[in-house]
């Protein structure tokens, strides 16, 4: 499944699936093959499974869809410090190297997918940065940090639409 970036405006996509046109927030910086921990870049060019899906069973009901979801808990957390052996991997809280608590206090985190950028091998130091996921936008598609942000209706029915062989490529 292609995302393919809006003409005149770096941060926003579409999704083409089936018939359907998705609309997407991308990274405040814009697509790049040249993806790094910390530059609000989108990785371009290279196709992202889906690893798991989460939810905030507290908030939300649990997404029809092919994809495994589990509901987060108060204690979740994922590692975005290059330094730490954890890097780009859940942990849980609380954790002292830097990380993301996925029971955030907005709505970004209520239904989202991690894809599998720098997985396997994860590569640390300065290069490739940590997770991409598929979460929910902010109001007027708002650039993320890197991943890919839906609207809440748009993320239900393409949860319906894909399954674990599903591959996202972000274009340039």
């Amino acid at each position: 499944m292609r995302v393919y970036r809006l003409p005149g405006d770096v941060t926003k996509g579409i999704i083409k699936c089936e018939t359907r046109h998705i609309y997407c927030a991308l990274g405040r910086s814009g697509p790049s093959v040249f993806k790094r921990e910390g530059d609000g870049a989108s990785p371009a060019h290279r196709p992202m499974g889906v690893v798991t899906g989460f939810f905030r069973g507290d908030r939300v009901r649990r997404p029809q869809s092919a994809i495994q979801f589990e509901a987060l808990d108060s204690d979740d957390g994922w590692c975005d410090a290059p330094s730490d052996p954890n890097y780009n991997l859940p942990v849980k809280l609380p954790f002292s190297a830097s990380h993301e608590v996925m029971m955030r206090d907005d709505n970004l985190y209520n239904i989202g997918l991690v894809l599998d950028w720098n997985m396997s091998p994860r590569g640390r130091a300065r290069y490739r940065g940590s997770a991409i996921f598929m979460h929910l936008c902010r109001p007027g598609f708002q650039p993320t940090q890197g991943c890919i942000g839906l609207k809440e209706g748009d993320m239900r029915w393409l949860l319906r639409h894909i399954d674990a062989n599903t591959k996202f490529t972000i274009m340039r």
